[in-house]
């Protein structure tokens, strides 16, 4: 961290968060963010150098008023012990790999999502998909950051399929080792802003991050030469102090990326499909041999692809069956 002094502004605080707190609050308590979770404790800044406290928060359940990265916690002013978690403007959550009954929570409180993918043999639309439905569901805003473009001589062969998945997706190819290119991206970067990345393990998100912060203190691994990928790197979330003033999340590679409760995230990544089935002859229309089926009609015609086809109903029988399993999952 540059400094052990920033301001609540400096770290993200803003009317959101501030309407939050009651005048008796005021007096009592302090926020605090938390920069980072460990097992068993939180790194959080906004009262001096950061510090380590413990999570727990008499009452909260060990879900969603639990601390998670981001999070904007008050603690007592006199003990440093926390009260209650404010309530966030977002929150990324996964199923927990260890329950899936619950939730595990990723992060909170961001701004914008760097979507992270490689112009290698790695590169996938279906993936860079995923990643949409994810941040179109929480609503933030995405932007897709393709590295390794020094790698390639049709980096923007790489940007062009990645533009066609939404009308309007913002779309950077860098190189994420050259500081002046990487500069590009400062834009999402300023004073007070948090940028989350997602991405698969080996895409150089890492390596981004170093750049970003004009600092290689975050460990990066070499990609496997045989198939162009890669081990994660990144064991701890935790925020980090970028040059231009904001701050970066840099997450674990998220091997188990599952989708539920995610309806409005496929609806919007896919509008195009959705916006076909609403001229379909029959509501409950399953886009297969039904008579009338307006979706089928546009892959004939070409306005449609099959291949986008099958991408979006893997992802809503996905979703379906996820939602439909944790509902069950948490009823018993």
């Amino acid at each position: 961290m540059k400094s052990t002094e920033e301001t609540l502004e400096e770290l993200g605080w803003n009317a959101f968060f501030s309407e939050q707190v009651s005048p008796d609050e005021a007096l009592l308590c302090h926020p605090v963010r938390v920069m980072a979770v460990h097992r068993g404790k939180i790194a959080v800044a906004g009262l001096g150098p950061q510090r380590f406290i413990t999570p727990y928060i008499p009452g909260a359940l060990p879900t969603d008023d639990h601390p998670t990265v981001g999070d904007w916690v008050l603690v007592d002013g006199a003990t440093v012990q926390p009260v209650r978690v404010l309530q966030r403007m977002n929150l990324f959550k996964r199923r927990s790999p260890a329950d899936p009954r619950r939730d595990q929570m990723i992060a909170a409180n961001v701004d914008t999502v760097f979507i992270v993918a490689s112009c290698n043999q790695d590169f996938s639309v279906a993936r860079l998909e995923r990643y949409l439905v994810l941040t179109r569901e929480v609503g933030v805003d995405p932007v897709v950051v393709l590295t390794k473009s020094d790698l390639t001589d049709t980096p923007e062969t790489f940007a062009a399929a990645a533009r066609a998945i939404e009308p309007g997706l913002l779309v950077q190819t860098v190189n994420g080792r050259d500081p002046a290119d990487v500069a590009g991206l400062a834009a999402w970067c300023g004073p007070g802003k948090t940028v989350a990345f997602l991405g698969s393990s080996g895409v150089g998100k890492s390596t981004l991050v170093n750049s970003l912060r004009g600092s290689d203190s975050i460990a990066t691994q070499a990609v496997r030469a045989h198939d162009s990928t890669g081990r994660h790197t990144t064991t701890v979330r935790e925020m980090h102090r970028l040059d231009h003033g904001g701050w970066l999340l840099d997450l674990p590679g998220m091997r188990e990326l599952q989708l539920s409760d995610a309806a409005t995230g496929i609806a919007e990544v896919f509008d195009d499909f959705a916006l076909a089935a609403q001229d379909c002859k029959f509501s409950d229309c399953s886009h297969g041999v039904e008579p009338g089926c307006a979706v089928r009609a546009a892959i004939e015609a070409g306005t449609l692809t099959s291949e986008r086809f099958a991408r979006w109903r893997r992802l809503e029988a996905e979703e379906t069956a996820n939602s439909a399993k944790l509902t069950k999952r948490r009823s018993r």
